[in-house]
């Protein structure tokens, strides 16, 4: 948390001596509203804060509809994405976070159980907008697109929408059902989605379909290989045609050991179905520390807890009938890992590569002005635009993380960027506020709350089938993780200012108008702004505005 907090910025304290000031005031109260670390941390850009007061005032279906205004998936989101949000929340250096995933999937659940749908976009603007790829990044600009009121097209090269989310997360993260709800909601407000179709010559395809834009987001398909002598190569698989037969509904034949070479999130996924598969070994080797991985913590987590082994500081150099020949690293001193001459064996009936992923983009190479860096497209990053004017790019086919919340914050910036271009305009992002941390409120109004958390399946019976490892919250249960939001930066409506001035200089603009100031009346002594609970108050010197 350290680390995440060095580059936020403090407001400057204008407010430190407390009682009344002299006959000339100097300074004045104003209401503001900051940036709470929790929106600022989310790549999907969603108002967590706001969604999360909504549950809490008991309107469900509002915090719903607030959520996908910048995020049409939340039933995904809220099992899949590694949240972030709860890394920066200010709850975390009080007590523990809010469980803002957990609630997320909450509300995601109940949309689809009671049917709520998109609101259809009221006008239409003539315009139609090519989108290649139906992953994370491509439904989410299609969605806002349509939003937009653009006529929308996606074209796709698989057999069922969703990308990676389909093919590349296991069943028991991210049951199909509920991918198949969220997809369809977005196929109700008026998208196409063209799957089967692979978009080989993409300035045809875009005249042809008389395409006024385009975004390309397909997905990291093609797994990166390592030539491993091997008396059978059959035995050694990559891990993302390993997950998407699985997923496609394949159980291909693994044998009793297996071992999963890399570090990463898909390497514990394809580790964990290899155990789901019947493997009574399924073992992690990984060349570098786990302080190194690049799989998140969780990930690693979940799959020692259902018996999956890790072999750090291990490189695998042949594989034989029955066993690996691997070779034991060790870090020189700048924390590279470096062979040490020194090998033992590993059992393995199989193994699965799981290196990483390149984007599949040698279509676009054929377009004259491309510009590209190894296998994803250079953009402009405040527009998403490529070199070629009309073609922008999101998701993992441009340089950044691969994550499902990363594409589809991706798809929400390049809609809103495509709409301005399209309309002949330049898009105004906003200035952000300032973010604020823990030690500009008073936390002493916060009294301290257990965490409600989602409960696990057994770990040692979950790797029997693909059933979904956690459960949902309760109403009951989201409703409390909702009210330990701590409100950072924004006014709740708590009374505190209206009754601790005391000049009565604060009036009351009824529920949810919030408050003002009488200047007439205030003499600007700052005891609203020392006890507001949220650092919605600052002091301002006099004659500031």
């Amino acid at each position: 948390m350290e680390h995440h907090r060095k580059d936020m910025t403090v407001l400057p304290d204008l407010a430190k001596e407390r009682g009344r000031v002299g006959p000339v005031r100097d300074r004045r109260p104003i209401y503001l509203d900051l940036l709470p670390p929790c929106n600022a941390a989310c790549p999907a850009g969603e108002n967590i804060q706001e969604w999360l007061r909504l549950i809490k005032a008991g309107r469900a279906e509002d915090a719903w509809r607030q959520l996908v205004l910048d995020n049409p998936f939340p039933a995904i989101h809220g099992r899949v994405c590694y949240h972030p949000c709860e890394t920066a929340c200010d709850r975390g250096d009080l007590d523990s976070s809010v469980s803002i995933r957990s609630v997320e999937r909450y509300l995601g659940d109940l949309a689809i159980a009671e049917g709520w749908a998109y609101t259809k976009p009221k006008r239409r603007s003539g315009r139609r907008v090519l989108v290649v790829g139906a992953g994370p990044s491509g439904l989410s600009a299609a969605y806002h697109l349509t939003r937009l009121g653009h006529e929308v097209e996606i074209f796709d090269a698989g057999d069922e929408p969703g990308g990676m989310m389909r093919y590349g997360i296991p069943e028991y993260r991210l049951p199909r059902d509920i991918l198949d709800a969220e997809i369809a909601r977005v196929v109700d407000m008026g998208v196409t989605i063209r799957m089967k179709s692979p978009v080989k010559d993409l300035k045809a395809t875009k005249e042809a379909g008389n395409f006024d834009a385009v975004f390309v987001a397909v997905g990291a398909h093609i797994s990166k290989r390592v030539d491993i002598p091997s008396m059978d190569a059959s035995k050694i698989v990559d891990a993302v045609g390993f997950l998407r037969d699985v997923a496609s509904g394949e159980r291909p034949v693994i044998g009793r050991r297996v071992a999963v070479y890399g570090g990463g999130n898909t390497a514990m996924d394809a580790a964990r179905v290899a155990r789901r598969l019947g493997a009574e070994e399924s073992v992690v080797v990984y060349r570098r520390t786990r302080e190194q991985m690049p799989a998140h913590e969780d990930e690693a987590l979940d799959a020692e807890n259902e018996g999956v082994k890790m072999n750090w500081l291990r490189t695998i150099t042949s594989m034989d009938e029955e066993d690996l020949t691997v070779e034991i690293m060790e870090l020189d001193d700048e924390g590279r890992a470096v062979g040490t001459g020194r090998f033992e064996k590993l059992e393995a009936d199989t193994v699965i590569l799981a290196l990483g992923q390149r984007a599949d983009t040698d279509f676009l190479r054929a377009i004259p002005g491309m510009e590209f860096h190894d296998d994803v497209v250079d953009v402009d990053p405040d527009t998403l635009m490529t070199a070629v004017p009309g073609i922008f790019a999101g998701g993992d086919a441009v340089p950044s993380d691969r994550t499902v919340t990363i594409g589809t914050g991706h798809g929400k910036k390049a809609a809103r960027r495509i709409d301005a271009w399209l309309n002949l305009e330049h898009f105004d992002q906003p200035p952000k506020k300032p973010i604020v941390t823990l030690e500009t409120m008073n936390v002493w109004y916060f009294g301290e709350h257990d965490r409600r958390q989602h409960i696990e399946a057994d770990a040692r019976t979950r790797v029997q089938d693909f059933t979904e490892v956690l459960h949902g919250l309760t109403t009951q249960e989201a409703t409390f993780e909702a009210a330990r939001c701590l409100s950072c930066g924004n006014c709740f409506e708590c009374d505190g200012c209206f009754g601790a001035c005391p000049e009565d200089a604060i009036i009351k603009l009824g529920p949810g108008k919030r408050y003002r100031f009488d200047y007439e009346k205030c003499t600007g002594c700052a005891t609203c702004y020392e006890q507001c609970p949220v650092h919605a108050i600052e002091m301002i010197p006099e004659g500031n505005r």
